[in-house]
């Protein structure tokens, strides 16, 4: 069967963490041609991924014939423009999440994919993570009740601003919110649909910070509160998930050990218990049954970042349909942008009519 060649733009840490050693690990995929414009990227390359190719230019990937499927991993600021020029060149294309700056932007490649029959997806690889499975199939299970408050957040600690870094700067699609919250909302929204109305306090809290570094969305649903956060001025850890429901509680701490592993340059291969939670960071339920109470502590599930594509090959196959469809990451991104409007306005923003996918 066909073997797809895979062109990377980027080899920084979205493209050399989170992309490549997937991409790699897949037999049905070849890491053909990567770019890698800097000293210390072409030493990784060359160390890491001997058989690839280096280049200087996205050009040089876009343009190459032999290249199947084009991965975005760059700044936010170009994620529009390269896969725009990827599909116009007739590749498939996966881009890094968020997956655009604007939903003007989503929209037009959504419908340049389709005018086109190729393929579009978005690296939502949150989706994937031990914690986040777990939760889905603790609320799947029903044993909670109904769920009436829903907290999600992504914390870090790093108290002084990384000279030089896209991310600090108060550009479009920078800040915290749209690359650790665009996780969590594209995880609300798996879960719960949409919305009604969307609340967002969105700061600016270091020292010389001008991009958000602090965020809080409120997705109010007619009988559920959801609450999502980001800072980064967490030095103490705090709990990932804390479900309440009418029977009781589930609350996980402790990260995914995927992007541990991924960045010292682990392959999924390379380690049998690939994606297995530590046992001390399970998550415990807490709950009223039968009229007793009952405290226990939930095995993870394992976390499984190569489905990601896995699932990009056997739907080029034909085989499965796309698991994160362009239009639920377009949703994201007018997510990020109506508490855009929340925070400016400093009201709650009405959600119907502005989202689009028909899964949820």
């Amino acid at each position: 069967m066909k073997r797809y060649k895979v062109g990377l733009i980027g080899f920084s840490i979205g493209g050399h963490v989170f992309h490549a050693p997937f991409i790699a690990s897949n037999p049905n995929l070849e890491l053909y041609k990567v770019t890698a414009r800097k000293a210390d990227q072409q030493k990784m390359l060359a160390e890491r991924y001997p058989a690839a190719v280096g280049v200087l230019s996205a050009d040089d990937i876009i343009n190459d014939p032999e290249v199947d499927i084009v991965v975005v991993a760059t700044s936010n600021d170009v994620h529009y423009s390269l896969t725009k020029q990827a599909l116009e060149a007739g590749k498939h294309v996966v881009v890094e999440k968020p997956f655009t700056n604007t939903t003007a932007e989503a929209d037009e490649l959504i419908a340049l994919a389709k005018s086109k029959g190729l393929l579009l997806s978005v690296h939502h690889n949150a989706r994937f993570h031990s914690d986040y499975k777990t939760v889905k199939r603790v609320l799947a299970e029903g044993r909670l009740g109904r769920v009436v408050s829903y907290e999600a957040r992504f914390d870090r600690f790093r108290n002084f601003l990384r000279e030089g870094a896209w991310r600090e700067q108060n550009l479009p699609g920078s800040g915290i919110h749209y690359d650790l919250g665009a996780h969590l909302i594209d995880q609300a929204l798996q879960l719960f649909g949409h919305p009604d109305y969307v609340f967002a306090d969105l700061r600016a809290q270091r020292d010389g910070a001008s991009a958000v570094d602090d965020f809080e969305y409120i997705l109010s649903y007619p009988r559920l509160k959801v609450t999502l956060k980001g800072q980064m001025l967490a030095k103490e850890p705090t709990p990932r998930f804390a479900i309440y429901g009418m029977n009781g509680s589930f609350v996980k701490s402790g990260v995914d050990p995927q992007e541990n592993l991924l960045r010292a340059g682990i392959r999924p291969e390379a380690k049998p218990d690939w994606g297995v939670e530590s046992a001390d960071i399970q998550g415990s339920l807490s709950l009223l049954e039968n009229g007793d109470d009952v405290h226990e502590y939930v095995l993870s599930e394992i976390g499984t970042g190569q489905d990601f594509y896995k699932n990009i090959v056997a739907t080029l196959r034909g085989e499965e349909s796309l698991f994160i469809k362009p239009e639920e990451a377009r949703d994201v991104i007018r997510i990020l942008e109506l508490g855009d409007i929340s925070w400016r306005e400093r009201r709650t923003v009405p959600v119907a009519g502005e989202l689009i996918s028909t899964k949820y």
